[in-house]
């Protein structure tokens, strides 16, 4: 993976894709000076070569003419944008120069990897093990002192620290699965299994599917992780799982469910060899990691023997769940929420590039060194082998490059409060995307809640 990542990819510019501007509350303007309408017709966008390879899973699907999902607005042919002046991602169309986050960005992905310090690629076995060793460390000298104390004062208090740990020790896994670890996958795959099997996570399955994640990011039915359901899906759940599906705090509780089944409208399992997830080559990995998860289950159901059921469940059951909460939030804020709604991309419009700019980077305030920088999200989507302790640099020396396609996140006070009410906002806004359009955008069921009108 970490090749075809680190080349160029076969991209080319993209002058030829029609770029379709985000629907807005208002009709559009009247302004003919600006805009020029146009008939869609069929036009050959670039490819991205024959060395690029975009996804094990996919499958060759012919989207027929490409078509835009939202209503009342003007498709615009890059012939608009002929003799426009581009700065930074902003095309200026007339006076008003408004960034269109659906538009081609001017920049490739060569571009962006210059920018970046070349000892921001650098991996440093010695320093990453020190972080494990660090959280290990914090991980049993928190259990010891709940464990010590055992009153009702301290379990709280404990239950949120640990959770957070679980979800710290699952972050050093995640960057063992992308190869950010080290440059041993022998030492990757030791590291992985050892942190994702103790928080009960099968480390080979779960780093396949997060590798069709990312390398189908921002794709509404190629990606892999809370990606939008077509309105044909959605409507196709009955009213009682949507209401779950959006009402809080259930789809924070969602991840273990995902392993076993995957999201509404895929199959497969994280644990069974012979799932739509993995390819035959890929099964032994997958038996490894089952195996590994049923031996923690088992070491799991001892520890409940010898010191109770009661006890394991303050010590690591609670805890579990305040990781998947952890997991479940932050996965879902970095492609969601923004204050404006930015697109999802299907057949030809759709490119490695564009699919990662739609990403989001969030500040954690406190947590983000406990959980390693993970809100740094932009550009560890788009170059996932670089190590957690320089994606901040890397994204400082981006920024230039990438322009208004980089959205600076909201500055966080020490505990990141703010996030519950983009998270709250998303939940009552973002359900769906239109069956048909090659770009297009999250829709609102007004009816979800029992109410005529959309939040």
């Amino acid at each position: 993976m970490a090749s075809w990542v680190l080349s160029e990819c076969g991209l080319r510019p993209l002058p030829g894709i029609r770029i379709y501007p985000k629907p807005r509350n208002a009709l559009a303007s009247n302004n003919n000076n600006i805009l020029k309408i146009r008939t869609l017709s069929g036009s050959k966008a670039n490819s991205f070569g024959s060395s690029f390879k975009v996804s094990t899973w996919s499958r060759d699907r012919n989207w027929g003419v490409l078509n835009v999902s939202a209503a009342l607005k003007v498709a615009i042919t890059s012939e608009d944008y002929k003799d426009k002046k581009t700065i930074n991602g902003v095309n200026e169309m007339g006076d008003d120069g408004e960034f269109d986050a659906a538009a081609p960005p001017p920049f490739k992905l060569a571009d962006i990897r210059a920018a970046i310090p070349k000892h921001c690629w650098v991996k440093d076995p010695w320093r990453s093990m020190s972080y494990v060793v660090r959280d290990v460390v914090v991980v049993f000298g928190l259990a010891a002192v709940a464990a010590y104390f055992n009153n009702w004062l301290v379990w709280p208090l404990y239950w949120i620290a640990q959770g957070t740990m679980f979800w710290a020790l699952f972050v050093l896994g995640h960057d063992c699965g992308h190869g950010s670890f080290s440059n041993n996958p022998a030492l990757n795959s030791v590291v992985g299994h050892l942190l994702h099997s103790s928080i009960l996570v099968p480390y080979h399955g779960w780093r396949i599917s997060h590798r069709t994640h990312h390398q189908n990011h921002g794709h509404v039915e190629n990606d892999e992780s809370w990606h939008p359901l077509s309105e044909k899906n959605y409507k196709s759940l009955d009213n009682a799982t949507r209401l779950l599906r959006f009402t809080l705090p259930f789809p924070m509780l969602a991840y273990p469910i995902y392993l076993w089944g995957r999201s509404p409208g895929k199959k497969g399992s994280h644990f069974h060899p012979d799932s739509d997830l993995f390819v035959p080559n890929e099964r032994k990995y997958v038996i490894t990691s089952t195996a590994c998860w049923t031996a923690m289950v088992g070491l799991l159901a001892y520890l409940s023997f010898v010191m109770g059921p009661i006890q394991l469940l303050k010590l690591y059951g609670i805890p579990y769940w305040i990781f998947v909460m952890w997991l479940d939030l932050v996965t879902y804020l970095h492609h969601h929420g923004h204050e404006e709604k930015l697109p999802w991309y299907r057949g030809k419009e759709w490119n490695y590039l564009r699919g990662g700019l739609t990403t989001l980077d969030r500040d954690y305030g406190w947590i983000n060194n406990i959980h390693h920088d993970i809100g740094t999200h932009v550009i560890h989507h788009i170059f996932p082998q670089i190590p957690h302790y320089h994606l901040i640099e890397a994204t400082e020396a981006a920024k230039p490059v990438l322009g208004k396609y980089y959205r600076e996140p909201k500055k966080s006070i020490p505990i990141p409060f703010h996030l519950f009410g983009i998270l709250i906002r998303s939940m009552k806004q973002d359900h769906y995307v239109n069956d048909i359009g090659d770009v297009v955008y999250y829709q609102t069921d007004p009816q979800l809640y029992g109410t005529s009108k959309s939040d």
